[in-house]
């Protein structure tokens, strides 16, 4: 123990080394350095430089965490004075503390089947996924690997995901008793498609709707579950069924709606002709009821003007997936045409598409995207669009995103050099957006040393 010089009271100080000591107490304190945005950025999240101008960063800071909540962020001078007697003080000096990285879009049964090779999304799916999926009606299966899942996105630093599970509601039900068992913010829904799959993944529009339903009203808002509409795209589904997840959605409207659009050349070829009446593919959902607030399109390389427009008009939300786009052959997002139209833009790791559970990596693909599109993405903006700029685009922004006083615990610890390289990149950089840029672009999950969910550590590296 140690008595601060500003008062009698003493508390224990747990180096990394010690951190196994437990002392009985419902506070913990963290020293690190701090880093995330603060909330004014809000009032124009679509500019890059107010985006940069509005980063947040801490070199001596301090959280402190209270049955779940953060009960301070500051510098450690101005906050020690708030350490109570008993409260453990973690210090993680020469580490940053990030809020918790929120995933847009990743699909659960796909983890196995994580970089299949050698085709393109619609035989894709054809040759991989739906094989894959059909081992989800088992609700044993869809158990233990619903715990894997969710480990993975622990040791990547992810807290808060958008996810597709597959057409069995076994595959819901395991994945939110998994995420409870954490008290996880976790958005997931029943796949719902009753056309152009094998048979044996097909459900029809009435079961989709009553299994969806029945899912909405047992998890949605239970705990820090909450439910997504699931239409997989809208080549599998019939007229009548997207009209009944529409009609879903007008009946719950706090509930997500989360799908694709617009990823693939050939797809959008396809609901042409599926949908010869609509003006576009985002047409079939706008006239479904299947946009705006609170509804996550993945991918959207190949929408045209008017679509933006629309797109950015509803305030639709965008995840970006640059390791499914480039893998799969997809195609290049238009980041700055998109933004100009004023998207809600976050970011996506698309597994099993997708080639890496860390948004780390998913930010080193979205740059190298954006640099082949001309333009030159600010490792500020990755870092928002992965953590408050997802929870504002989501509506969670009240809970979750940054680390303000009574938001959500959910956090990463950063170890900003766990490689030699890295080490000896960080100590040549000679600004602070240097030295995250360099975290970022040769960052992986070897760089999360602890993940924190509701203020309780469910990861920590081993090393």
């Amino acid at each position: 123990d140690i008595t601060l010089s500003e008062s009698d009271r003493s508390f224990r100080i747990l180096t990394m080394d010690q951190e196994k000591i437990k002392v009985p107490s419902n506070r913990k304190a963290f020293r690190a350095s701090l880093l995330d945005f603060d909330s004014d950025v809000l009032d124009n999240p679509h500019s890059p430089q107010i985006v940069k101008d509005h980063l947040r960063f801490v070199e001596d800071g301090m959280l402190i965490v209270e049955d779940g909540k953060i009960t301070y962020s500051g510098s450690f001078c101005d906050g020690e004075n708030q350490l109570q007697k008993d409260d453990e003080l973690l210090d993680f000096r020469g580490k940053i503390i990030t809020p918790g990285f929120i995933d847009t879009h990743i699909h659960f049964p796909q983890m196995e089947m994580i970089c299949a090779y050698g085709e393109q999304l619609l035989e894709w799916l054809s040759a991989y996924t739906f094989p894959t999926e059909a081992k989800y009606k088992s609700i044993t299966y869809a158990k233990e690997k619903a715990l894997m899942f969710l480990n993975e996105l622990f040791r990547n630093g992810t807290t808060t995901a958008v996810v597709f599970c597959t057409v069995h509601p076994e595959s819901v039900e395991a994945l939110f008793t998994a995420a409870q068992q954490h008290n996880m913010l976790i958005i997931a829904g029943k796949v719902m498609m009753d056309r152009n799959a094998p048979d044996y993944l097909l459900d029809t529009p009435e079961t989709s709707y009553t299994q969806s339903k029945e899912l909405i009203e047992k998890y949605h808002g239970s705990g820090r579950c909450l439910y997504a509409i699931t239409p997989r795209f809208v080549p599998t589904s019939t007229q009548a069924q997207l009209a009944l997840a529409g009609k879903l959605k007008a009946e719950y409207p706090d509930v997500f709606v989360h799908t694709h659009l617009a990823e693939n050349k050939n797809e959008v070829a396809w609901v042409a002709e599926l949908f010869p009446d609509a003006r576009s593919y985002f047409d079939v959902y706008e006239k479904n009821g299947l946009t705006g607030r609170r509804c996550v399109f993945a991918h959207c390389i190949h929408m045209d003007e008017e679509d933006m427009r629309c797109f950015g008009s509803s305030k639709s939300v965008l995840s970006f997936c640059p390791t499914s786009n480039l893998f799969l052959g997809s195609g290049l997002l238009p980041i700055s045409k998109l933004c100009e139209h004023n998207i809600l833009m976050t970011l996506g790791t698309d597994v099993g598409a997708g080639t890496s559970f860390s948004l780390m990596q998913t930010f080193q693909e979205a740059y190298k995207v954006s640099q082949l599109r001309g333009g030159r993405l600010s490792v500020e903006q990755g870092i928002f669009w992965a953590t408050l700029g997802a929870a504002h685009a989501l509506e969670l922004a009240g809970s979750i995103g940054n680390l303000d006083a009574g938001k959500d615990a959910d956090f990463v610890v950063l170890d900003p050099v766990a490689t030699q390289l890295q080490q000896l990149r960080w100590d040549t950089a000679t600004t602070l957006s240097d030295r995250l840029f360099t975290l970022f672009m040769i960052g992986d999950d070897r760089n999360i040393y602890r993940t924190y969910i509701h203020g309780t550590q469910v990861f920590a590296r081993s090393r």
